[in-house]
């Protein structure tokens, strides 16, 4: 069965490889004491599993300006880890069905046990990350899945097919184009002719945070990412009524 941290391997590579500059290769290796001072996080995750998951880095890293130049360092790595860890439940929940939510991120500076070693590899130089694993499935929830084995996530929830007026059945071949809105900010002119690589622009969801499917102009569902065979993707999770859908396609004709 696929564990937490299997889900989190596979995000990490997916994620530190589009990120970070230099696109560096995540590689399993032997673990190793870490060269200089160390840095890392720790998040606590509750449901299932729940527990506790850390990162530890080795502090040379933030000789490189891998998460981009004039930022700081320890706090954009920060910031991708959290987003790694967030990602991590989210494929959790579409690998196995098994909900998980990250409760608290925190920042630490060593680790009493390593479970996995990590090679971050980029241009030459190579950097450790050691892992430790403390993220556990509970007996009592993997019992109740073992007593519905063909359950999916939602699948009690879903409303049963609309039924379509005559002729509308027409349109369902008809292509649209469908996006993904993560955030939105306001921003002077000046500001975005301001704007340079590297630069970072926050927006006003949290990571966390559920994303909209947008079809026209109109929000027709909203879900958590995941990542599918590398790929960004969307676990909805919430949909708007079938009417509310076939509204969203006025503007476009």
């Amino acid at each position: 069965m696929k564990t937490y941290l299997d889900c989190w391997i596979g995000v990490a590579a997916a994620l530190f490889s589009q990120a970070l500059a230099g696109e560096p290769e995540l590689a399993e290796s032997l673990p190793k004491p870490l060269a200089g001072e160390s840095f890392g996080f720790a998040a606590t995750l509750s449901g299932n599993p729940g527990g506790r998951f850390e990162v530890l880095l080795d502090g040379s890293v933030l000789e490189t300006p891998l998460v981009g130049e004039g930022v700081d360092q320890k706090s954009g790595w920060g910031e991708l880890l959290r987003e790694t860890v967030d990602a991590a439940a989210g494929e959790m929940l579409a690998a196995t069905g098994s909900k998980c939510r990250v409760e608290k991120f925190e920042a630490i500076s060593h680790l009493e046990r390593v479970s996995r070693a990590f090679q971050l590899k980029s241009a030459g130089r190579s950097w450790t990350i050691l892992v430790r694993d403390e993220a556990h499935s509970s007996p009592a929830a993997e019992q109740e899945k073992e007593k519905s084995p063909g359950q999916r996530p939602l699948a009690q929830d879903q409303p049963a097919p609309a039924v379509l007026s005559p002729g509308l059945e027409l349109l369902l071949d008809v292509e649209l184009e469908a996006s993904l809105r993560f955030g939105c900010r306001e921003m002077l002119l000046g500001e975005i002719l301001e704007l340079g690589p590297g630069d970072v622009v926050q927006l006003d969801r949290h990571v966390a945070d559920p994303v909209d499917l947008i079809v026209g102009d109109k929000i027709v569902a909203r879900g958590e990412v995941v990542l599918v065979n590398g790929n960004f993707g969307l676990r909805v999770i919430e949909v708007a009524a079938p009417r509310k859908r076939l509204e969203s396609i006025r503007c476009l004709f």
